[in-house]
């Protein structure tokens, strides 16, 4: 299974990965994850991409597209399926991944697209609280600390970033919308594109996606 992972942030993209990743046996390709372990290691690609990230700057679509070929090509562990996060953000992107994809005969089978609506997103997002020390991840009504304001894992002072209040989101969801409504529609237009209702609970966005690729024979194909 070959799966691209779409929607805005505080949708669950990361949650309903873990679930796939877990039940399908796929590898999760996140590029920013990607561009850090290429930093971390100095490759070519990571000097350059520090080199835009350092200004404040976004790296460039080439680049990006040099490191998805790297791991699409090169890695063996993703010829048994995969789902990439935060890779394609525009149509040019897009239509890169195909000609990768093309390349190497392994089309994509869905383009999946978490629809989330603004007062979940809000709360999602204006409710998570991060570890300054360990970076653990919690939520003051979803998943809150059982020691209140510090860490359960380490101890450390939880926070609230900066871009998590209402005012931000909401430009935030803007932008994102805005800039993938592009991409939405290329996947829409090849027949690719499945809209998740993912105001639910990632668990039964799960179920629903498990139903539809039992009845598309997409299990166990690849």
């Amino acid at each position: 299974m070959r799966l691209v992972l779409l929607g805005p942030p505080g949708a669950g993209k990361g949650t309903l990965a873990a679930l796939l990743k877990e039940s399908l046996n796929l590898v999760h390709i996140s590029t920013g994850d990607m561009l850090r372990e290429e930093m971390k290691n100095g490759t070519d690609i990571g000097r350059q991409a520090k080199g835009f990230i350092d200004k404040g700057e976004l790296v460039p679509d080439d680049l990006v597209i040099r490191l998805i070929e790297q791991k699409l090509i090169g890695d063996k562990q993703v010829r048994h399926g995969y789902m990439l996060d935060g890779f394609p953000r525009t149509r040019k992107q897009a239509e890169d991944l195909d000609r990768i994809l093309g390349q190497i005969h392994q089309p994509l089978d869905y383009a999946l697209y978490m629809e989330a609506t603004l007062p979940v997103i809000i709360q999602r997002l204006g409710g998570r609280r991060v570890c300054r020390g360990c970076g653990a991840v919690f939520h003051v009504h979803n998943k809150p600390s059982r020691k209140k304001n510090m860490c359960d894992v380490c101890g450390g002072e939880l926070y609230q970033r900066a871009d998590d209040n209402e005012a931000t989101i909401r430009t935030r969801m803007d932008v994102y919308l805005k800039n993938t409504r592009p991409v939405i529609e290329y996947y829409k237009a090849q027949g690719k594109l499945e809209k998740l209702d993912a105001d639910k609970d990632s668990e039964e966005v799960q179920g629903v996606l498990m139903q539809t690729f039992n009845e598309d024979r997409k299990l166990n194909k690849h």
